[in-house]
Protein backbone atom coordinates (compact mmCIF):
# COMPACT_ATOMS: atom_id res chain seq x y z
CA UNK A 1 0.00 0.00 0.00
CA UNK A 2 1.26 3.53 -0.68
CA UNK A 3 1.04 5.31 2.04
CA UNK A 4 1.33 9.51 1.48
CA UNK A 5 1.26 11.99 4.26
CA UNK A 6 2.23 15.41 5.48
CA UNK A 7 1.79 16.77 2.22
CA UNK A 8 -0.80 17.47 0.18
CA UNK A 9 0.77 16.88 -3.40
CA UNK A 10 -0.46 13.68 -4.60
CA UNK A 11 -1.36 12.05 -7.91
CA UNK A 12 -2.90 8.82 -9.12
CA UNK A 13 -2.81 7.48 -12.16
CA UNK A 14 -5.36 5.52 -13.48
CA UNK A 15 -8.85 5.54 -12.26
CA UNK A 16 -9.58 4.98 -8.53
CA UNK A 17 -12.56 4.08 -6.42
CA UNK A 18 -12.47 6.48 -2.88
CA UNK A 19 -13.74 7.11 0.25
CA UNK A 20 -13.48 10.11 2.07
CA UNK A 21 -13.57 10.65 6.03
CA UNK A 22 -11.93 10.66 9.69
CA UNK A 23 -11.75 6.94 9.62
CA UNK A 24 -11.05 6.54 13.21
CA UNK A 25 -11.08 3.33 14.71
CA UNK A 26 -12.30 1.67 10.94
CA UNK A 27 -14.98 0.37 13.03
CA UNK A 28 -17.82 -1.53 11.53
CA UNK A 29 -19.56 1.77 9.59
CA UNK A 30 -15.87 2.13 7.96
CA UNK A 31 -15.63 -1.46 6.99
CA UNK A 32 -18.86 -1.18 4.71
CA UNK A 33 -17.58 1.49 2.69
CA UNK A 34 -13.81 0.10 2.78
CA UNK A 35 -16.13 -3.32 0.98
CA UNK A 36 -17.39 -1.00 -1.71
CA UNK A 37 -13.92 0.24 -2.70
CA UNK A 38 -12.09 -2.81 -2.73
CA UNK A 39 -15.03 -4.24 -4.74
CA UNK A 40 -14.16 -1.69 -7.09
CA UNK A 41 -10.77 -3.52 -7.75
CA UNK A 42 -11.77 -5.98 -9.86
CA UNK A 43 -12.57 -3.78 -12.42
CA UNK A 44 -9.24 -2.00 -12.56
CA UNK A 45 -9.49 1.05 -10.26
CA UNK A 46 -6.96 1.91 -7.27
CA UNK A 47 -8.74 2.01 -3.41
CA UNK A 48 -8.07 5.22 -2.01
CA UNK A 49 -8.94 6.31 1.42
CA UNK A 50 -8.49 9.60 1.85
CA UNK A 51 -8.26 11.37 5.02
CA UNK A 52 -6.88 14.56 6.72
CA UNK A 53 -4.61 15.19 10.09
CA UNK A 54 -6.02 17.11 12.06
CA UNK A 55 -3.08 16.45 14.32
CA UNK A 56 -3.87 16.56 17.83
CA UNK A 57 -5.86 13.94 20.78
CA UNK A 58 -5.98 10.65 21.28
CA UNK A 59 -7.71 8.15 18.95
CA UNK A 60 -9.36 4.31 19.27
CA UNK A 61 -6.44 3.49 16.24
CA UNK A 62 -2.82 5.03 16.20
CA UNK A 63 -1.76 6.05 12.66
CA UNK A 64 0.34 2.89 12.36
CA UNK A 65 -2.50 0.62 13.48
CA UNK A 66 -4.92 2.03 10.53
CA UNK A 67 -2.14 1.55 7.85
CA UNK A 68 -1.56 -2.08 8.90
CA UNK A 69 -5.66 -2.90 9.03
CA UNK A 70 -6.06 -0.82 5.74
CA UNK A 71 -3.58 -2.41 3.85
CA UNK A 72 -5.20 -6.00 5.22
CA UNK A 73 -8.52 -4.48 3.56
CA UNK A 74 -6.77 -4.70 0.21
CA UNK A 75 -6.07 -0.56 0.14
CA UNK A 76 -3.61 0.93 -2.63
CA UNK A 77 -3.45 3.94 -1.48
CA UNK A 78 -3.99 5.95 1.95
CA UNK A 79 -3.46 9.56 1.76
CA UNK A 80 -3.26 11.48 5.11
CA UNK A 81 -3.87 14.67 3.96
CA UNK A 82 -2.48 18.00 6.48
CA UNK A 83 -5.33 20.42 7.83
CA UNK A 84 -3.77 23.08 5.79
CA UNK A 85 -5.38 26.25 4.94
CA UNK A 86 -4.84 25.48 1.21
CA UNK A 87 -7.13 23.14 1.54
CA UNK A 88 -9.55 24.02 4.78
CA UNK A 89 -10.08 27.13 2.79
CA UNK A 90 -10.90 25.67 -0.26
CA UNK A 91 -14.76 25.52 -1.90
CA UNK A 92 -16.05 21.91 -1.98
CA UNK A 93 -16.26 22.71 -5.66
CA UNK A 94 -12.92 23.35 -5.70
CA UNK A 95 -11.83 20.33 -4.15
CA UNK A 96 -14.27 18.07 -6.25
CA UNK A 97 -12.52 19.41 -9.31
CA UNK A 98 -8.83 19.80 -8.60
CA UNK A 99 -8.72 17.04 -5.15
CA UNK A 100 -11.08 14.17 -5.93
CA UNK A 101 -11.11 14.59 -10.27
CA UNK A 102 -7.91 15.78 -10.94
CA UNK A 103 -5.00 14.75 -8.43
CA UNK A 104 -6.62 11.24 -7.94
CA UNK A 105 -8.85 10.65 -10.72
CA UNK A 106 -12.08 9.31 -8.69
CA UNK A 107 -13.95 7.31 -11.01
CA UNK A 108 -16.07 5.87 -7.88
CA UNK A 109 -16.91 7.55 -4.93
CA UNK A 110 -18.18 5.86 -1.51
CA UNK A 111 -19.20 8.31 1.30
CA UNK A 112 -21.51 7.99 4.57
CA UNK A 113 -24.47 10.20 4.96
CA UNK A 114 -22.84 12.32 7.58
CA UNK A 115 -19.45 13.55 4.63
CA UNK A 116 -18.75 16.72 5.09
CA UNK A 117 -15.78 18.68 3.32
CA UNK A 118 -14.48 22.18 1.64
CA UNK A 119 -14.71 25.64 3.13
CA UNK A 120 -16.89 25.56 6.66
CA UNK A 121 -17.88 21.89 5.90
CA UNK A 122 -20.36 23.06 2.97
CA UNK A 123 -19.89 20.49 0.86
CA UNK A 124 -21.73 16.80 1.28
CA UNK A 125 -23.18 13.93 -0.50
CA UNK A 126 -25.01 16.16 -1.98
CA UNK A 127 -22.60 18.05 -3.73
CA UNK A 128 -20.87 15.40 -4.87
CA UNK A 129 -24.05 13.60 -6.54
CA UNK A 130 -24.76 17.18 -8.58
CA UNK A 131 -21.19 16.59 -10.13
CA UNK A 132 -20.53 13.83 -10.51
CA UNK A 133 -21.87 14.10 -14.05
CA UNK A 134 -19.42 16.95 -14.95
CA UNK A 135 -16.30 14.72 -13.23
CA UNK A 136 -17.16 11.55 -14.50
CA UNK A 137 -17.34 9.51 -11.35
CA UNK A 138 -20.26 7.20 -10.12
CA UNK A 139 -20.81 7.78 -6.20
CA UNK A 140 -22.64 5.65 -3.83
CA UNK A 141 -23.95 7.10 -0.75
CA UNK A 142 -24.06 4.48 1.88
CA UNK A 143 -26.36 4.56 5.04
CA UNK A 144 -25.12 4.57 8.06
CA UNK A 145 -24.52 1.32 10.20
CA UNK A 146 -26.68 1.32 13.29
CA UNK A 147 -26.69 -0.77 17.10
CA UNK A 148 -30.24 -0.73 18.22
CA UNK A 149 -31.55 2.40 16.61
CA UNK A 150 -28.32 4.52 17.16
CA UNK A 151 -25.60 5.12 14.29
CA UNK A 152 -22.38 3.24 14.71
CA UNK A 153 -19.61 5.91 14.71
CA UNK A 154 -16.22 6.98 16.38
CA UNK A 155 -18.39 8.77 19.47
CA UNK A 156 -20.36 6.60 19.81
CA UNK A 157 -17.89 3.61 20.13
CA UNK A 158 -15.36 6.67 22.73
CA UNK A 159 -18.31 6.93 24.85
CA UNK A 160 -18.70 2.80 25.56
CA UNK A 161 -14.99 2.78 25.95
CA UNK A 162 -15.02 5.01 28.40
CA UNK A 163 -17.34 3.20 30.63
CA UNK A 164 -15.23 0.12 29.79
CA UNK A 165 -17.99 -1.76 28.24
CA UNK A 166 -15.24 -3.66 26.40
CA UNK A 167 -18.02 -5.92 24.70
CA UNK A 168 -19.68 -3.65 23.18
CA UNK A 169 -16.93 -1.62 22.02
CA UNK A 170 -15.60 -4.76 20.13
CA UNK A 171 -19.19 -5.27 18.47
CA UNK A 172 -19.01 -1.69 17.25
CA UNK A 173 -15.96 -1.99 16.19
CA UNK A 174 -16.24 -5.61 14.65
CA UNK A 175 -13.12 -6.60 16.03
CA UNK A 176 -11.32 -6.50 19.86
CA UNK A 177 -9.83 -3.32 20.88
CA UNK A 178 -6.28 -3.72 21.45
CA UNK A 179 -3.30 -1.94 22.60
CA UNK A 180 0.48 -2.71 21.57
CA UNK A 181 4.01 -2.25 22.45
CA UNK A 182 7.41 -3.92 23.87
CA UNK A 183 7.46 -5.45 27.02
CA UNK A 184 9.66 -3.65 29.38
CA UNK A 185 10.78 -3.72 32.52
CA UNK A 186 8.85 -3.05 35.76
CA UNK A 187 9.54 -3.14 39.50
CA UNK A 188 8.84 -7.10 39.05
CA UNK A 189 6.57 -6.96 42.01
CA UNK A 190 4.35 -9.27 39.97
CA UNK A 191 7.57 -11.96 40.42
CA UNK A 192 7.71 -10.87 43.98
CA UNK A 193 3.94 -12.26 44.51
CA UNK A 194 4.77 -15.56 42.79
CA UNK A 195 2.77 -13.99 40.20
CA UNK A 196 4.90 -12.83 37.09
CA UNK A 197 3.71 -9.96 34.74
CA UNK A 198 4.69 -8.39 31.51
CA UNK A 199 4.66 -4.85 31.29
CA UNK A 200 4.49 -2.21 28.26
CA UNK A 201 3.90 1.32 27.97
CA UNK A 202 1.30 2.75 25.40
CA UNK A 203 1.70 5.55 23.08
CA UNK A 204 0.43 8.51 24.01
CA UNK A 205 -2.28 9.07 21.23
CA UNK A 206 -3.76 5.68 21.83
CA UNK A 207 -6.97 5.94 23.68
CA UNK A 208 -7.04 3.70 27.26
CA UNK A 209 -10.23 1.75 28.60
CA UNK A 210 -10.64 2.87 32.15
CA UNK A 211 -8.15 2.07 34.60
CA UNK A 212 -9.13 -1.35 35.73
CA UNK A 213 -8.92 -5.22 35.47
CA UNK A 214 -9.60 -6.99 32.20
CA UNK A 215 -9.61 -10.33 30.40
CA UNK A 216 -7.31 -9.86 27.82
CA UNK A 217 -5.76 -12.09 25.06
CA UNK A 218 -2.39 -11.05 24.30
CA UNK A 219 -0.51 -11.69 21.14
CA UNK A 220 3.54 -12.47 20.88
CA UNK A 221 5.72 -13.57 18.11
CA UNK A 222 2.47 -15.26 16.60
CA UNK A 223 1.13 -16.70 19.26
CA UNK A 224 -1.74 -16.16 21.89
CA UNK A 225 -2.25 -16.55 25.69
CA UNK A 226 -4.74 -15.78 27.53
CA UNK A 227 -4.48 -13.28 30.52
CA UNK A 228 -6.04 -10.46 33.05
CA UNK A 229 -4.47 -7.41 32.29
CA UNK A 230 -4.42 -3.96 34.65
CA UNK A 231 -4.31 -0.42 33.14
CA UNK A 232 -2.94 2.39 35.57
CA UNK A 233 -0.88 3.20 38.46
CA UNK A 234 -0.36 0.79 40.36
CA UNK A 235 -1.95 2.71 43.70
CA UNK A 236 -0.53 0.02 46.31
CA UNK A 237 3.57 0.29 44.85
CA UNK A 238 4.62 3.40 46.44
CA UNK A 239 6.38 5.87 44.04
CA UNK A 240 4.72 4.42 40.71
CA UNK A 241 3.31 7.25 38.58
CA UNK A 242 3.42 5.88 35.03
CA UNK A 243 0.43 4.86 33.45
CA UNK A 244 1.14 1.42 32.23
CA UNK A 245 -0.72 -1.84 30.81
CA UNK A 246 0.62 -5.27 32.73
CA UNK A 247 -0.40 -8.47 32.25
CA UNK A 248 -0.44 -11.82 33.96
CA UNK A 249 0.04 -14.68 31.38
CA UNK A 250 -1.90 -17.96 32.56
CA UNK A 251 0.57 -20.46 33.11
CA UNK A 252 3.29 -18.61 31.46
CA UNK A 253 7.03 -18.02 32.87
CA UNK A 254 9.29 -16.95 30.06
CA UNK A 255 11.43 -14.39 29.39
CA UNK A 256 9.74 -11.52 27.05
CA UNK A 257 11.39 -8.50 27.70
CA UNK A 258 11.94 -6.36 24.79
CA UNK A 259 9.42 -8.50 22.39
CA UNK A 260 6.11 -6.62 20.94
CA UNK A 261 3.03 -7.65 22.21
CA UNK A 262 -0.36 -6.72 21.51
CA UNK A 263 -2.91 -6.72 24.53
CA UNK A 264 -6.37 -7.60 23.34
CA UNK A 265 -9.76 -6.44 25.71
CA UNK A 266 -12.51 -8.31 26.10
CA UNK A 267 -14.45 -8.10 29.71
CA UNK A 268 -13.95 -5.24 32.60
CA UNK A 269 -14.03 -6.99 36.17
CA UNK A 270 -13.15 -4.16 38.34
CA UNK A 271 -11.17 -0.50 39.45
CA UNK A 272 -7.95 -0.23 39.70
CA UNK A 273 -7.85 0.58 43.94
CA UNK A 274 -5.01 0.53 46.52
CA UNK A 275 -4.25 -2.33 48.91
CA UNK A 276 -3.47 -2.11 52.13
CA UNK A 277 -0.72 -3.72 51.59
CA UNK A 278 1.21 -6.70 49.04
CA UNK A 279 -0.96 -9.56 50.87
CA UNK A 280 -4.07 -8.17 50.46
CA UNK A 281 -2.85 -7.45 46.77
CA UNK A 282 -2.16 -10.47 45.91
CA UNK A 283 -5.45 -12.25 47.75
CA UNK A 284 -7.46 -9.96 45.33
CA UNK A 285 -4.74 -10.80 42.52
CA UNK A 286 -6.02 -14.57 43.09
CA UNK A 287 -9.58 -14.25 42.56
CA UNK A 288 -8.69 -11.70 39.56
CA UNK A 289 -7.09 -14.54 38.03
CA UNK A 290 -10.10 -16.75 38.57
CA UNK A 291 -12.32 -14.28 36.61
CA UNK A 292 -9.99 -14.17 34.00
CA UNK A 293 -9.57 -18.55 33.88
CA UNK A 294 -13.20 -18.32 34.01
CA UNK A 295 -14.06 -15.74 31.56
CA UNK A 296 -12.41 -17.85 29.03
CA UNK A 297 -13.51 -21.28 29.91
CA UNK A 298 -10.53 -22.29 31.63
CA UNK A 299 -9.71 -24.64 34.70
CA UNK A 300 -7.52 -23.81 37.06
CA UNK A 301 -3.30 -25.96 35.72
CA UNK A 302 -5.51 -26.73 32.38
Amino acid sequence: MEYRKGTIDFHIEGPSAISLGKFDGLHRGHQTLLRRIADKKGEGMSAVIFTFDFGRGQGLMLKEERRRMLEQWGVDWMLECPFVPELSHMEPEDFVRRVIRDALHGAYLAVGTDFRFGYQRRGDYRLLQQMAAECGYGIEVVEKEQYQGRDISSTFIREELGKGNMKLVNHLLGYPYSVSGEVVHGRAIGRTLGMPTINILPAQGKLLPPNGVYATLSRIEGRDYEGITNIGYKPTVEGERRMGVETYLFDVNENLYGKEVTVYFFAFERPERKFASLEELKEQLMRDMEWGRAHFGQAEGE
